[in-house]
């Protein structure tokens, strides 16, 4: 290790079975100017932590399983000023460590996120993972009203006093989107900076179902929405509930016209609507509550900054 490199940054990289790449990148980090390489690992069968170890990395095996455990796990151990998390399997370049970090360092931003649509090779997307990552990334923008452009990118910058305040629960893939959604509830200042993204090696293999991730990825989104924007969390069960009514009681209409009486189904035709309405209710009441929550809580942060 040589005096040039910086301690007060932490590169972590969490992996699992990525020993094809993982010794090729934690070097070119050191050339880079980076020394300080945390590698949390989930309990790889391969040789990823012998590896690490040998080009110098502290190497912890994380508790349970999945990348969220993993995020947590080591974000939990660090107390550097600087933590810059990156994928393992060679799709980001450590060369674009230095603009992740302008942003932190300057004091701009507590949070940096790696946009990979920037500048993508072919074959670094799969048309359905292209496809995902930009619906799921509307549906975020729309939901918190904040277009982050890339929220499951791999490559993130955080300060310590970023790292201090998330409050992280996803064990799985949807901790990327976890992380965005509770850095806009603690009022994070985030900058999105252009990274380049790579093919994955065709030794190495992908974690990632697009459809059963995508999906829990989507619900994570959804779900969290009820602590940021509970008007959209509840509309969206409101308006399923007021359409299902107003078909069934179309329905209903429609055959009471011709001499036919559905008296049951006019009652759950009169309940679904009357839900519909009051989730409508509960949104506004509870947006309501957020926004005082969240006024409190900004002077709180205030206070302690």
């Amino acid at each position: 290790m040589t005096e040039d490199y910086r301690e007060d940054v932490c590169i972590l990289i969490p992996t699992l079975n990525e020993g094809v790449t993982i010794g090729q990148l934690i070097e070119d980090f050191n050339t880079e100017g980076f020394g300080n390489i945390f590698v949390i690992d989930g309990n790889s069968s391969d040789d990823t932590q012998e590896i690490a170890k040998s080009m110098g990395a502290r190497v912890v095996a994380q508790t349970g399983k999945g990348k969220g455990q993993a995020v947590q796990d080591a974000l939990s151990m660090i107390d550097d000023p600087y933590v810059i998390m990156i994928d393992g399997d060679g799709t980001y370049l450590a060369k674009d460590v230095h603009s992740m970090l302008e942003p932190l360092e300057t004091g701009r931003a507590d949070h940096v996120i790696g946009n990979r649509f920037a500048d993508f090779d072919a074959g670094a997307f799969t048309k359905l993972n292209l496809i995902g990552n930009k619906m799921l990334n509307k549906f975020f923008s729309i939901i918190y009203r904040k277009n982050l452009v890339d929220i499951l990118s791999g490559y993130r910058g955080f300060t310590n006093q970023a790292i201090r305040e998330l409050e992280l629960h996803e064990t799985g893939f949807e901790i990327e989107s976890e992380i965005a959604v509770d850095s806009m509830k603690k009022e994070h200042r985030v900058e999105v900076v252009p990274i380049a993204y790579r093919p994955r090696p065709d030794e190495g293999d992908t974690k990632l179902n697009p459809l059963t991730d995508g999906f829990g990825i989507g619900s994570t989104i959804y779900k969290m929405a009820k602590f940021h924007n509970p008007m959209f969390y509840f509309g969206i069960i409101g308006a399923i509930l007021t359409l299902c009514g107003i078909l069934l009681g179309i329905y209903v209409v429609s055959e009471w016209m011709i001499g036919i009486t559905h008296i049951p189904m006019t009652i759950l035709t009169a309940l679904l609507i009357i839900s519909g309405i009051q989730m409508f209710i509960f949104g506004m009441l509870s947006d309501l509550v957020v926004s005082l929550h969240r006024e409190t809580m900004r002077t709180l942060r205030r206070q302690q900054r």
